[in-house]
């Protein structure tokens, strides 16, 4: 079967469901393809700390409404080291700009939601295979469905398709270099039926390891610890790992039921080339943060931001000023959220062999953020999100 639009997605996480809304509101088609079914998208656990232009851009798309009613505004973060723990003003350091808790789950309901009541199509199970055309003015999505082979036609390829996805591979190697970090830790995140014990996000640096508290809802814990990479969920039982996160964290943590537990791996990454012909991707499919700085869906928006100006550009002004720079745009944006991601992770994780020098060198990094309202409001710039960097060069 061949199918026809204008732009074709690949991915129907919150980066491909944010581009298909904003195109829509423009009054331009898109078909999205989703390797999952509806009901994996709906479960899947992700991060929750939104940006202050992340929240802007989904109220601006029409599809913020819950999470203006039900995110939870968090005016600062607190940070535990050397056994003290210290607060600082995001809020009062940024001219008044604040992070948002809600978790990427509930925005991407929400924007689902919306697809299905203006009949944006999203065609779920639907594998792409194949990209032909790209460096065309016909590209083609060849994907998978239901054991049949099928075309998407279309005028714009967006690769919203994650690290795994076909997107990145189908830029020609010598078009595209990458860079990789593996970090040498892994988190152990559980989430749990219990009031968080403070209501903004709390980072301790311990001896045993890093630790964070923050949450999901007014009910709801999402509790992390550092622990070894290949770590087994099931290695920890619950009552030790309340008393390590009591002990890393520096207080006694409201205890509840655990609903869900996971480790995930660390690594920074980065695609130096965004866009072939009439491929753009975003996303993981083009850059990979670790957890720490809460980046990840954060620098997805920022990448559809930019590649939904320049198509709307293109459609509606025929300027492709925008398009033709998508990748300087970004990258500009990419790398220094990688530095500021790597920078918190290193600063707060410690290593197997870490020495005292070291130990002190991070505590007086941490200490130097909370005592000097220069270096605590450059943490705070960061951490409430930087600018897209528009006359990129």
């Amino acid at each position: 079967m061949i199918y026809k639009t204008q732009v074709a997605i690949i991915g129907a996480g919150p980066a491909g469901l944010l581009l298909s809304r904003m195109l829509f509101n423009a009054g331009i088609e898109s078909i999205i393809l989703e390797n999952r079914n509806e009901a994996y998208l709906r479960q899947r656990l992700r991060a929750g700390v939104q940006e202050e232009g992340t929240v802007a851009a989904f109220v601006e798309a029409g599809v913020g409404d819950k999470l203006i009613k039900e995110g939870m505004e968090h005016h600062g973060i607190r940070f535990h080291f050397a056994g003290e723990q210290h607060h600082i003003d995001v809020k009062g350091l940024t001219g008044g700009k604040v992070v948002t808790v809600y978790g990427q789950r509930n925005i991407t309901c929400d924007m689902i939601d919306w697809a299905h009541k203006d009949n944006i199509k999203i065609i779920y199970e639907a594998k792409a295979q194949r990209l032909e055309g790209l460096t065309t003015d016909a590209p083609i999505v060849h994907f998978s469905l239901n054991g049949s082979l099928h075309e998407l036609h279309c005028e714009y390829v967006a690769g919203c398709d994650g690290y795994h996805g076909i997107s990145r591979p189908s830029i020609p190697k010598q078009l595209r270099r990458e860079y990789v970090h593996e970090f040498e830790h892994s988190w152990y995140g559980i989430l749990a039926e219990a009031p968080p014990s403070f209501e903004e996000v709390v980072y301790a640096h311990h001896p045993n390891g890093f630790a964070l508290q923050s949450m999901r809802s007014p009910e709801l814990s999402r509790m992390y610890i550092q622990c070894p990479n290949g770590t087994d969920p099931e290695d920890w039982e619950e009552e030790a790992l309340w008393d390590e996160l009591d002990l890393r964290l520096g207080f006694k943590n409201n205890r509840g039921k655990i609903v869900d537990k996971s480790v995930a791996s660390m690594r920074s990454f980065v695609c130096d080339n965004m866009q072939h012909g009439k491929l753009f991707i975003a996303g993981d499919a083009a850059h990979i943060v670790p957890p720490t700085g809460a980046k990840g869906m954060n620098l997805a928006v920022s990448d559809i931001k930019v590649l939904a100006k320049g198509l709307i550009n293109h459609y509606t002004e025929k300027d492709d000023t925008v398009l033709s720079a998508y990748s300087k745009i970004c990258l500009s944006r990419i790398w220094k959220v990688e530095r500021f991601s790597w920078w918190v992770t290193t600063s707060f994780h410690t290593l197997e062999n870490q020495s005292e020098f070291d130990t002190k060198m991070q505590e007086a990094t941490l200490g130097y953020l909370c005592s000097s309202d220069i270096g605590a409001a450059s943490f705070a710039e960061n951490y409430v999100g930087l600018p897209i960097y528009w006359d990129a060069k």
